[in-house]
């Protein structure tokens, strides 16, 4: 299967993994009639906006109420040209603060993604306490997404399988790269017909207004929000479109806003290179941390890697399960493992099962004993590049959103050629990466002209905020890498930088000392001194026993 046709696992995992929370999204209750439906338009208040209308509801049906949470689906203009036209239904949930009489205000989440689900991210438990006390918590799905009028380009799973079966994620030889391309265009021809006037409607301008229209409706007169991923440009868009209304913002895993706005393949050809980079920390933080902590560490790690990769480059590995590890599937699990420290382990010992499946004269000769075969067995599932994930009872369980964003924000050729072009030079330069990422692009060639079109908030970035923005990189992210971060900070007119010394995507919820200063920026609007350096709470090779 292509990497964009696997739909919710790899959702469940990425953002679990930055939202810390146990609840997935199918333990969602079941949303108010019209969650997936154009809203009706609010009645007339005395107010800008119509306030929020909170249901009582229970994020995790299987265990009791606690009580605290709040659901509601509020209603936003599909065409903020057209205000008073039809509307879009935001679905939302709030934790209420655990110490009303000192509540600040709220706390707005998003994940990522773009396409990434953010409704039950009032349940996580990545802030300290003291957050939890003073904020409501509120997270939703921004327009398109899951539960708030899904970007569907399809009317079923079979129609979307028949599409996306066709894809390779990784293509090489010239028949994959055609095939690939040819089902691309019937995708994005799917969406021209299926996804309706909303496709002309996801650029980030229009989530950044819907934040702010949920703002006044939760009452508050200041922006709180953190922002993971792509959600850094959520917050970036809005603090210079309304600098005043910042009290305190962080972001964490920066995108680089001006180069991302204005020269997609060129933010592409670099986040490959970020990939690149935490690949290469890895394999060298392996190495020193040596076997059995890190079961890949037996030997030259770069070249058993490059070995493997350039093995798979000409055909595929058959393991002793029969399964197959491709050079799609391969490439789609490293990065996904670079995500998060408490993957690298494992990676470690896929790496070195795949290894001795390939060469299974050399053994392993640590002194650690042979890894299990079944360890290899992970690298045979592509993990998909575009997040997908709509209401379970939707006769296609997905949405677009992910190219709905993308493909509006970032500017692209409008000739899908120009990426087979680039595969070479690419790969050249990120041997691992660089042809997994040019090929994550090729919709937005063709994508619906009209959507192409649509409204961009593409700067300045240099507005000065009512406050400081708190801006969090890690020195090895691999999606987002650290020089994003670093460019964000300088292009924001208000902005400071800390910095976590890991392999990981976003940092908020890693290091204790990092969560003390987000909670003192938050709670007690203390802005951080720019320039700290900080360590994460785990090793990702711990001792054995330890």
């Amino acid at each position: 299967m292509s990497r964009i046709s696997v739909l919710a696992a790899a959702l469940t995992s990425a953002f679990a993994l930055i939202s810390g929370s146990a609840v997935t999204a199918s333990a969602a209750p079941a949303m108010p009639s019209g969650a997936t439906t154009p809203a009706t338009a609010p009645a007339t208040t005395g107010q800008q906006v119509a306030p929020v209308v909170w249901t009582p509801c229970n994020p995790d049906p299987s265990k009791p109420d606690p009580k605290i949470y709040d659901c509601a689906v509020y209603p936003v203009p599909l065409d903020y040209a057209n205000p008073s036209g039809e509307k879009v239904g935001i679905a939302m949930m709030r934790r209420r603060a655990g110490d009303p009489a000192k509540r600040i205000g709220s706390l707005f989440l998003n994940p990522g993604g773009p396409g990434g689900s953010g409704y039950l991210w009032a349940t996580t438990t990545r802030f300290e306490p003291r957050v939890m006390q003073h904020f409501d918590l509120i997270g939703f799905d921004p327009r398109g997404v899951a539960r708030s009028n899904p970007l569907q380009c399809f009317k079923t799973d079979e129609e979307a399988d028949a599409v996306f079966d066709r894809i390779t994620g990784v293509p090489v030889t010239p028949a994959e790269v055609d095939g690939t391309l040819a089902a691309t265009k019937d995708y994005t021809d799917a969406c021209a017909r299926n996804a309706g006037a909303l496709i002309q409607h996801m650029s980030t301008i229009n989530v950044v207004r819907d934040l702010d229209r949920m703002r006044q409706a939760v009452g508050d007169a200041q922006l709180n929000f953190a922002g993971f991923s792509y959600g850094t440009l959520i917050g970036a868009t809005y603090a210079n479109m309304y600098p005043d209304k910042v009290r305190a913002l962080v972001i964490d895993g920066n995108v680089d806003p001006q180069l991302r706005l204005h020269n997609g393949l060129e933010y592409d050809r670099q986040r490959a290179g970020g990939f690149e980079l935490s690949l290469d920390e890895f394999l060298e933080r392996c190495k020193t941390a040596g076997a059995p902590r890190c079961a890949f560490a037996d030997g030259d790690t770069r070249a058993k890697f490059d070995a493997i990769r350039d093995r798979l480059r000409t055909s595929p590995v058959t393991l002793p399960s029969g399964s197959q590890v491709t050079l799609s599937s391969f490439t789609s699990q490293v990065a996904d493992a670079l995500y998060a420290q408490t993957r690298l382990a494992p990676l470690a010992r896929s790496l070195q099962a795949l290894h001795e499946a390939i060469n299974p004269q050399q053994g392993f000769r640590s002194g650690a004993g042979t890894v299990s075969t079944d360890e290899a067995d992970r690298l045979t599932k592509v993990v998909p590049a575009a997040l997908r994930e709509a209401p379970a009872d939707s006769p296609y369980s997905a949405d677009d959103s992910y190219y709905g964003v993308n493909c509006q924000d970032k500017p692209y050729p409008t000739n899908p050629k120009v990426f087979a072009n680039l595969a070479r030079p690419w790969e050249h330069d990120a041997p691992t990466f660089g042809r997994y990422q040019v090929y994550d692009a090729p919709a937005c060639a063709t994508w619906p002209s009209p959507a192409r079109a649509a409204e961009q908030y593409p700067g300045p970035w240099n507005k000065q905020t009512a406050n400081p923005v708190m801006v969090i990189g890690n020195t090895f992210d691999p999606a987002t890498q650290y020089k994003f971060s670093q460019n964000m900070q300088r292009e924001l007119g208000n902005a400071v930088l800390v910095t976590v010394d890991v392999i990981e995507h976003c940092a908020v919820g890693r290091s204790k000392a990092l969560n003390g200063l987000v909670t003192s920026y938050l709670v007690d609007q203390v802005t951080p001194k720019s320039g700290q350096v900080l360590k994460p709470d785990l090793d990702p090779f711990p001792v054995p026993g330890a």
